[in-house]
């Protein structure tokens, strides 16, 4: 099982950080022992001083596949989710003026939750889905499919070039605008469609 990351998807959150905006999609990946085990707070590790929350639609890859074709990838995947990349982003920064890859800013231990799933056919449309981060009481960070420079089916194809997608697998789509800091104490919930999907308490 692998997670699959997608950066700057959405034009409002590349604009926010000051990134250029890219030609392809940004994929980096995160280790299964960077998931945060269900129902356990996260801790904000010691090297960093700037873990920011980044809400993220969630695809699950249902059976294997390597150069998906677009119009096939649907075949791909039957479970919607929802899901935060803690990000150290003091330590990325550090990390991309060097020229260094993301993976310790991305990939540490907790830094990938992973909500409940929904059928895909909850939706009438996938790329036709809102979804929210609330941070103690209050929405942070809303976003839509429909603004994702590469939709779901696209990711797909494009990601299936370099990997092959195995059963279990899981994209990150990407994160909209609103990403921010996280502090002891915050609670965070995120909510697909008004339906909520996790909820986890920073320590």
């Amino acid at each position: 099982m692998k997670l699959i990351c997608i950066g700057r998807n959405y034009t409002q959150h590349i604009e926010e950080l000051a990134n250029e905006k890219p030609i392809d999609p940004i994929i980096f990946l995160k280790p299964d022992t960077s998931i945060l085990t269900k129902k356990q707070p996260f801790f904000i590790p010691e090297f960093s001083e700037e873990i920011h929350h980044e809400v993220e639609i969630l695809v699950k890859i249902n059976r294997v596949g390597k150069y998906i074709e677009k119009k096939f990838a649907h075949k791909y995947y039957t479970e919607i989710g929802l899901g935060i990349d803690f990000t150290a982003r003091d330590l990325q920064g550090q990390l991309k003026a060097k020229g260094l890859p993301w993976e310790k800013a991305k990939a540490f231990d907790g830094a990938a939750v992973i909500g409940k799933w929904l059928s895909k056919e909850t939706f009438k449309n996938v790329d036709d889905i809102q979804f929210q981060l609330v941070k103690n009481d209050e929405v942070v960070q809303s976003g839509h499919t429909s603004l994702m420079l590469w939709k779901i089916d696209e990711l797909i194809e494009y990601v299936s070039k370099y990997f092959t997608l195995k059963i279990g697998d899981i994209i990150f789509t990407g994160t909209p605008a609103g990403v921010g800091k996280v502090n002891s104490n915050d609670k965070l919930k995120g909510f697909l469609e008004n339906q909520e999907m996790f909820s986890v308490t920073v320590k």
